[in-house]
Formats: C-alpha cells, sequence, structure tokens
C-alpha cells in the first residue's frame, strides 16, 4: 500500500485486537478511511466493512480493498494488468504537470503513468475492476516516486527508486469477510455517519491543518482524470484550496467530531487521535462519554518522515528543527460498559490502557 502521513499500520494489531474482543461484532464502518489500511485488516479478521472517504483516491482504494472480493475479481484483474503492462508510454497531463512543471516523476514514467490512465479511461469497466486498476497504477507510481511520501513537494535530487520502471503488481485482494460483503462510499464524513451503520465504527479523522487531499494531490489527479488547473512549485491542484474539510479547521473541528460521535449508528466507537491533535484527551474522553464507558490506549511512536529531516523553506533549504521527534498515537474506547470491560480484559494489563471510571 501507497506511503501515506497519518497511517495507521503500526497501530492495525492494536485496533483488529480491539475490535475482534467486542462481543459479536461481525461489522464495522470505517468512517475515514484513507488508504483503506485497517479497513483491509478489518475484513480479514472476517467483518463486513463499510469504509468511507470524501477523497475520490481514497475511494477506489477502499472498493479495491474493501468491496471487492478476490475470488470474483483477481482472474480478470490480472488479465487486464497484463493488458496496461503492455501499453506503449504516452506522454501526456502528468509527464507535463509532474515530470516537467514539477518533478515527481521521471519523465520516461510519467508517460506510462498517462498511456496506461487513458487506457483504463477507455474501457467500460465495472467499479471494482476499475478501482483495482487504478489502485495498482497509483501504487506503482508511488514506488518510483521522487518524494519523502507526501506531495507537497518532491526531493532536490532524484530518489534512486524514481529511476526504476513502473510496473503494474496485483494488489492485495482480500475473500469476502466472513461477516460479509464490504462496501465503499465517498460522503462527507458527517452524511456517511448518518447514513452508515456497523457493530463498530472506527474513527481516525484529520485531527490537525494538514489536508489529505493537499497532501496526496497527485493521486486525486491520477483517479478523478480531469486534467484540473494547477498552481505553484508543487503544481496541486487548485480545488484543494476550496474542497478545505471542517476537520482540519481548529474553530470548527470538535463540533464536527462531536457530530459524528452523536450521530454514528454503531454499538462500540473505536477511534484513532494523537496527541498533536486539535483536541485535547480530556475533551476527547468528554465527547466520547456520552456513548458509554471510555478506554484509553497510548502507543508512543516516531514522528513522520517529514518531521525527522526538519524544517525547510520553498528552495528546500534548511531554516529550522523542529521540537520534538515522537509522539503517542491513542486508541479510544468508548461504548456500553460490558462492551469496553470486554476489550480491556482482552487486552491486558500490559497495554498501557486506562479508563476515566470517573465521568
Amino acid at each position: 500500500m501507497i506511503k501515506y502521513l497519518g497511517s495507521k499500520r503500526r497501530l492495525l494489531d492494536h485496533i483488529v485486537a480491539i475490535a475482534r474482543a467486542v462481543p459479536g461484532a461481525t461489522s464495522a464502518v470505517d468512517l475515514f478511511c484513507g488508504t483503506a489500511r485497517v479497513g483491509h485488516a478489518l475484513k480479514a479478521a472476517g467483518f463486513a466493512v463499510h469504509a468511507n472517504d470524501y477523497a475520490a483516491y481514497a475511494h477506489v482504494l477502499a472498493t479495491c480493498y474493501v468491496q471487492a472480493d478476490a475470488e470474483r475479481w483477481t482472474r480478470d484483474a490480472e488479465a487486464l494488468l497484463a493488458e496496461l503492462g503492455d501499453v506503449p508510454p504516452a506522454p501526456g497531463y502528468v509527464t507535463r504537470t509532474f515530470c516537467e512543471e514539477a518533478r515527481y516523476f521521471t519523465p520516461d514514467n510519467g508517460a506510462r503513468i498517462d498511456a496506461m490512465r487513458d487506457a483504463i479511461a477507455a474501457r467500460a469497466l465495472p467499479p471494482e475492476l476499475e478501482a483495482i486498476a487504478l489502485v495498482s497504477l497509483i501504487e506503482a507510481a508511488d514506488r518510483v516516486d521522487s518524494t519523502t511520501g507526501v506531495q507537497m513537494a518532491y526531493l532536490k535530487q532524484w530518489a534512486p527508486r524514481a529511476h526504476k520502471p513502473l510496473t503494474l503488481r496485483l494488489p492485495a485482494l482480500l475473500p469476502r469477510a466472513t461477516g460479509g460483503a464490504g462496501t465503499a462510499h465517498r460522503l462527507d464524513a458527517i452524511d456517511a455517519a448518518a447514513t452508515l451503520t456497523g457493530h463498530i465504527a472506527y474513527l481516525d479523522p484529520p485531527y490537525n491543518q494538514h489536508s489529505y487531499l493537499g497532501n496526496y494531490h497527485v493521486w486525486e489527479t491520477i483517479v478523478r482524470w480531469d486534467a484540473p488547473e494547477a498552481y505553484g512549485v508543487a503544481r496541486k491542484r487548485r480545488d484543494t484550496r476550496a474542497r478545505a474539510s471542517v476537520f482540519n479547521s481548529r474553530p470548527r473541528h470538535g463540533d464536527a467530531f462531536r457530530r459524528v460521535v452523536d450521530t454514528i449508528d454503531a454499538r462500540v466507537l473505536i477511534v484513532s487521535f494523537s496527541n498533536e491533535g486539535w483536541l485535547s484527551r480530556d475533551a476527547l474522553t468528554e465527547i466520547l462519554a456520552s456513548r458509554g464507558e471510555v478506554l484509553v490506549v497510548d502507543h508512543d511512536y516516531r514522528r513522520y518522515v517529514g518531521a525527522q529531516i526538519g524544517i525547510h523553506n520553498r528552495r528546500g533549504e534548511r531554516v529550522g528543527t523542529v521540537s520534538h521527534l515522537r509522539n503517542t498515537e491513542s486508541i479510544y474506547v468508548a461504548g456500553p460498559a460490558e462492551a469496553v470491560d470486554a476489550v480491556r480484559t482482552a487486552l491486558g494489563s500490559d497495554t498501557g490502557a486506562h479508563a476515566p471510571r470517573d465521568r
């Protein structure tokens, strides 16, 4: 799966263990699914997952990893990817915008992306098969890009991987979960909270000013394939300025999160949040306490790669040092006391878990 700011790769085992510990749970809503890494893991654990994200690239990732089932699509996908791999390179929007005006990919790989994306667009593919092809393409592009993992900028010197030829691979499709079919949705999170239901709801909202759409605008453009007007050194889509999430707004974040918590139809909520977010532990606990008991499990981690390399100006010159290199990622579990107690028991005494019982 693609490199991703905010990825919960390191928390996957903990999240799945918590979900499995919820008595009787067989379905889950992943409301801010991003790369669908968590939804994919929950599907592998047997949950019927209903994944949602407003970004087009996230929606195709969820369609591929949550909605598409391996037993239905593997053979068709392998044949399609073999065909796409034989398409001759043809420079187009990606080559011009992301290889010449910017330098995310070499022109050779940009021409491969252009040709393959045009070939996908020319076929009237079923949604799941199209999503598998698009995911294969953006993951292939991710393996040969020249960035630190976000698309706010590209490296001054080519990354060694950028010189490798872009090659498609079959995404890691899963068979249908024992809990039932998964689904992928592209809704505003607050609308999705009023629409989707599950025994569990996993919430991993944006928690500061960093916009995932802005950080991953190249994937958004490859998926939407709409040749948008671009601006700045990073050649971002101009509409990234207009499509801001309320969850990226400090004044509006708390109210938006409370609306989601109050609205969503799920017995137990599992929430990922960082101590770098706009809501404090006390504020989060107060909001989640409306759903019942609250359990908090803390995990200490190194911060994302951008924090490791320091603060740079637009010319790529280092102009400052970050204040800290580690942060705390917390998992909050909220719901009926008996369900939260079952999770607490399953996690054991050495997890750093604690529950504010005085609320």
